[in-house]
């Protein structure tokens, strides 16, 4: 019985022991898209925005906490044909306290042979150090 008493005890122990050291692990999660285009007269200039969160961090030896989040941008035109890569740009921070969440912005200028319609901006976002993506879309206008 004390045997048994002992295997039970030390298997709680394990377990607490395993649960304690386990990381947890985040979702990467992408949230409040945004885009618009401004019409420059025989350009449009597109701004776009999207905020990610559940990003791995790290403790540099300065005791600052990192983040580095890599991403592109391609574009769906009104007709379903996608453009890869009009954008494309790093995000590294750093930071006294936790990080929470970090906006991208995505800025680039569409020419005049750019059709009025309905656009989708394509936010392809890879956080750095656990090497997870995701990806999240906004709307814009083209439009006189």
């Amino acid at each position: 019985m004390k045997n048994m008493k002992t295997n039970t005890l030390g298997l709680f122990f394990l377990l607490l022991l395993m649960n304690s050291c386990g990381k947890e692990e985040t979702n990467l999660e992408a949230f409040n898209p945004e885009a618009f285009a401004y019409d420059l007269g025989n350009t449009w200039e597109v701004n776009a925005t999207i905020h990610v969160k559940g990003f791995e961090q790290r403790v540099s030896s300065g005791e600052n906490f990192e983040a580095s989040i890599s991403y592109s941008s391609d574009i769906k035109t009104p007709d379903g044909k996608i453009l890869e890569n009009l954008y494309s740009d790093i995000t590294n921070i750093s930071a006294e306290e936790e990080i929470i969440d970090i906006p991208l912005e995505v800025q680039f200028e569409l020419d005049s042979t750019y059709s009025n319609g309905k656009y989708t901006i394509i936010f392809n976002i890879t956080d750095s150090y656990s090497q997870r993506s995701i990806t999240g879309s906004a709307e814009f206008d083209l439009t006189e």
